[in-house]
C-alpha cells in the first residue's frame, strides 16, 4: 500500500487541454471496489495536449530522441536527472519524479535508462502518479516486472506501456513516446496494437503508402509481461473518433491475441456498425520449447499456438494477412466493405499531412537515429533463458530443500503435472496444474492459478491446485508432502527469479509423494543486467548447446536453428527484428518454402554484423539460397547493403544465390548500392516478389 499524492483528472482527450485539478491525500488499497488498474486505460489517450518528461533526459540517446520528438511537434516540458536541478534543452530538469510531476504537470514520462535502472525509474513514477509510463528498456528481469505489477495493481492512476516496447505515438496528434521512426508514420486514421516493433513499422509503412495515415499506435512490446495488452488498445480504440479501422500485430507466447478474439466477438455483437479489424500473427513455424528473439515469445502449457491464436481471430471476424506489407490495401478494402468512405479517410490524412506533419516515406534521417549507438536500450543479445533439466535440476532443487521428494524414475502414466511460472493476462506469477500428463490431454486439462507476488500463494490457492490435481484421495502423507511442494516451488521460484520451474507428480506404492522430470529456467536478465544469481547462473554450460546459436550470441545475434535433421529445409534468413523475422520464416512457409534458420540481427545490425550473419548461416550446409529481408525502420538500409557487398568480398558464397528485400530507412540508398554493386544479387522492393523468387531459388 502506497501514500501517495492524488490528482483527480478527467481523462486524457486529443481534443481537450489536460485540466489539471484540486490535490488531496489519500491511501490506496487493491481491496477498493470503485477503481483498478484497468481504469487507467484512458491514459493512452496521447495527442497534442500531452505534456512529456524523460526519465534520464540528460543521458545521450534521451537527448537526440527529446530533439526529434519536440521537432516533430511533442510537446516535452523537461525532464528527471537524480540530484540535478538545471536546464536542458532550454527545459527544466528536476531532481526527482515527485518534483516534476509537482511542477511540470506531466502527463507522461518516457523512461530513458538502462535495464538496471529501469525498475527503480518506473517505481518512482508510479510512486508520484504519473498517468502514462512508458518504458523502453529491453533486458528488465522478469521479478522486477512482477513487483512493478504488484504495486500497479493497488492503484488506478498510473498506465504502463512496455517494457521492452518501441512506446506510444499520435500522429494525429503529433506526440511521440518512444523511439518510433518517424519518416514511417502519417497522420490518418487507422490504430494498431502490436507486440513486434519491426513489424510493427512495417504495418505502419504500409498504411502510410496506402494514404490511410495513423490515428494512435501502442507497442505491448515483446516481453514475458506487457504493462499494456492487446485488449487494453482494443478498449480505447472502439471509442476513438479519430479511429476509423484497427490492426493487431501478435505472435506465439501469452493469450493476448486469444482474449483480443473473445473480446472482438462481444464488439462485433453490440455494436451496430464495428471498425473493421486486420490481424498478422507470427511464430506460426517457431518450434516448441523455444524462445524466438523477444523474452516473452514462447507458450506456457496451456496457451494457444501462433496457428491456432490465427484461427481464434478469423473466427472472431478478423482479417489475416500473412504479411504486414499488405495491410494497406487490405484496410481500403475493409474499410469500403464496412461502408466508409475511404476517399474521404484519404483526404483528411492529406489534409492533416499539409498542415505540417512529417509523413514522407523518404525523408531523409538524422544520422545518430540510424547508427549503432542511438538506441542501445533495445540492442538484442541472444536472451537465452538458462534452461536445467534431470539431474541438475533435481540436485539444485534438493539443495534448497533436502525434503523434496526427487524420484529418479519414469512418471507412471497416471501421474499429476505441476508448473510455476508467469500468467500473462492477470499480471503475475500462476501455479500451472493439471491431473495428467498425457501429452494428448494436458493442453486442454491445465489450469492456471495466478497468485500475489510479494504474498506468495494462500492456504485457499494451495488447496485449489490441489484439488484440480484430483489428489483428494492420495494418503495423507502424500497429501501433505504435495502441500509443501508446492510452497517450495513458489518459493523456490521467486528466490531464484525463474522464468518457470515445473515437475510430474506420482504417488508410491507406498503412499509417498514422488517428484519426476525437474526441468527448470532461470532469468538470464536478472544475471546479465543486475548481476544477480550469480551462483545459478555460473551453472550454464555452453558445450551442450547448439554452437552456432552460442557464437551467433557472442556477436548480439539471435540465432535459432531450425529442423536440424530435415535436410528439404534450404533457405537461410537474415532479418532484423525478432517478430518480422518469425513472420518472414511463416510467409515462406505458406509460398512453399522450408527455412534452416530465424536470425534477428535487431537493434544492433551493423555492416559487420551482416557480414557475421552471412557466415553464420552459410555454415550450414543445407543453404542453398539466402534471403536478407530488412525493414529499415531503425536500421539504416544503406548499411545493410555496405554489409551484403562485404560478405560477398569476404565469405566463401559457395556460389549461394542471395535474395534482398530493403524497404524503410535510406531504402533508396540501400536499394541502389545493391543494383550498381555488380554482383550477383536479386534485389525486390516487395516482399511478395522476392519470397516467390527465394522459394524458387530453392526449389532448383
Amino acid at each position: 500500500m502506497f501514500i501517495r499524492s492524488l490528482r483527480t483528472c478527467l481523462p486524457p482527450s486529443r481534443r481537450v487541454p489536460h485540466l489539471q485539478c484540486i490535490v488531496q491525500k489519500a491511501s490506496f488499497s487493491s481491496r477498493s471496489p470503485l477503481r483498478s488498474y484497468a481504469d487507467t486505460v484512458n491514459n493512452l489517450k496521447i495527442g497534442a495536449h500531452t505534456r512529456v518528461i524523460y526519465q534520464g533526459f540528460t543521458g545521450k540517446v534521451a537527448t537526440q530522441n527529446a530533439k526529434d520528438s519536440i521537432e516533430w511537434g511533442t510537446q516535452v516540458v523537461g525532464g528527471v536527472k537524480p540530484g540535478t536541478t538545471s536546464e536542458h534543452l532550454g527545459l527544466p530538469v528536476l531532481p526527482t519524479v515527485r518534483a516534476a510531476m509537482e511542477q511540470l504537470k506531466p502527463d507522461a514520462t518516457a523512461i530513458y535508462v538502462a535495464a538496471h535502472q529501469a525498475a527503480e525509474a518506473i517505481e518512482e513514477a508510479i510512486e508520484a502518479e504519473i498517468p502514462l509510463i512508458c518504458a523502453v528498456a529491453e533486458h528488465i528481469p522478469l521479478h522486477d516486472i512482477l513487483r512493478i505489477h504488484s504495486m500497479l495493481e493497488t492503484q488506478s492512476k498510473s498506465r504502463l506501456v512496455g517494457a521492452n516496447a518501441p512506446g506510444i505515438i499520435s500522429p494525429i496528434g503529433k506526440c511521440r513516446i518512444g523511439f518510433q521512426p518517424l519518416p514511417t508514420f502519417a497522420p490518418g486514421h487507422i490504430a494498431i496494437v502490436a507486440k513486434s516493433g519491426t513489424l510493427s513499422y512495417e504495418t505502419v509503412a504500409s498504411i502510410t503508402r496506402a494514404g490511410l495515415g495513423q490515428s494512435l499506435c501502442i507497442s505491448m512490446g515483446g516481453d514475458v509481461v506487457a504493462g499494456t495488452s492487446h485488449v487494453d488498445a482494443l478498449r480505447v480504440f472502439e471509442n476513438d473518433p479519430d479511429t476509423e479501422g484497427i490492426i493487431i500485430v501478435g505472435e506465439v507466447g501469452g493469450r493476448a491475441e486469444e482474449e483480443a478474439a473473445e473480446w472482438i466477438k462481444d464488439y462485433k455483437k453490440r455494436s451496430k456498425n464495428p471498425k473493421p479489424i486486420a490481424a498478422v500473427v507470427g511464430g506460426v513455424q517457431a518450434p516448441p520449447g523455444r524462445m524466438m528473439g523477444h523474452a516473452g515469445a514462447w507458450a506456457a502449457p496451456g496457451e494457444l499456438t501462433a496457428a491456432k491464436k490465427r484461427k481464434a481471430l478469423e473466427s472472431a471476424g478478423v482479417t489475416m494477412v500473412d504479411h504486414p506489407e499488405k495491410f494497406g490495401n487490405v484496410m481500403k478494402t475493409l474499410l469500403n466493405q464496412a461502408g466508409r468512405d475511404v476517399s474521404k479517410i484519404q483526404q483528411s490524412a492529406s489534409q492533416n499531412q499539409r498542415r505540417g506533419y512529417h509523413t514522407a516515406r523518404r525523408l531523409p534521417t538524422r544520422p545518430a537515429l540510424a547508427s549503432k549507438k542511438s538506441f542501445p536500450l533495445t540492442a538484442p543479445s541472444q536472451q537465452r533463458h538458462l534452461h536445467i533439466e534431470g539431474e541438475r535440476a533435481a540436485t539444485l532443487l534438493t539443495k534448497y530443500d533436502p525434503s523434496f521428494p526427487i524420484s529418479s524414475t519414469t512418471p507412471p502414466s497416471d501421474g499429476h503435472y505441476i508448473s510455476v511460472t508467469v500468467d500473462r493476462s492477470a499480471r503475475r506469477p500462476a501455479i500451472y496444474a493439471s491431473p495428467t500428463i498425457e501429452p494428448s490431454q494436458l493442453h486442454q486439462r491445465v489450469r492456471r492459478f495466478p497468485y500475489p507476488y510479494r504474498e506468495g500463494p494462500s492456504q485457499q490457492d494451495v488447496q485449489a491446485v490441489m484439488e484440480h490435481l484430483q489428489m483428494s484421495t492420495a494418503p495423507p502423507a502424500a497429501k501433505t508432502q504435495a502441500a509443501k511442494l508446492i510452497k517450495t516451488l513458489t518459493t523456490f521460484y521467486k528466490e531464484k527469479e525463474c522464468i518457470s520451474i515445473s515437475a510430474s507428480l506420482s504417488v508410491s506404492s507406498e503412499g509417498e509423494l514422488q517428484a519426476h522430470d525437474i526441468d527448470i529456467s532461470f532469468d538470464d536478465a536478472a544475471f546479465k543486467s543486475t548481476k544477480r544469481q550469480p551462483d545459478i547462473h555460473a551453472l550454464r554450460d555452453t558445450s551442450k548447446e547448439v554452437a552456432v546459436e552460442v557464437e551467433a550470441e557472442k556477436e548480439g545475434i539471435v540465432f535459432v536453428k531450425l529442423a536440424a535433421d530435415d535436410a528439404s529445409h534450404n533457405i537461410g534468413t537474415l532479418v532484423n527484428g525478432a517478430g518480422l523475422a518469425m513472420n518472414t520464416v511463416d510467409a515462406l512457409a505458406l509460398r512453399g518454402g522450408k527455412c534452416t534458420n530465424f536470425l534477428d540481427t535487431g537493434g544492433k545490425a551493423t555492416s559487420q554484423t551482416v557480414k557475421r550473419s552471412f557466415e553464420l548461416i552459410l555454415r550450414d550446409s543445407r543453404v542453398k539460397v539466402l534471403f536478407v529481408n530488412i525493414f529499415g525502420g531503425l536500421t539504416d538500409c544503406g548499411m545493410i547493403a555496405d554489409g551484403i557487398m562485404m560478405a560477398f568480398k569476404d565469405v566463401d558464397m559457395r556460389g549461394c544465390p542471395v535474395v534482398v528485400r530493403l524497404r524503410g530507412t535510406r531504402e533508396e540508398v540501400g536499394q541502389r548500392k545493391i543494383a550498381e554493386s555488380g554482383l550477383a544479387l536479386e534485389a525486390f522492393d516487395g516482399f511478395d516478389e522476392a519470397a516467390k523468387r527465394v522459394v524458387e531459388l530453392a526449389g532448383q
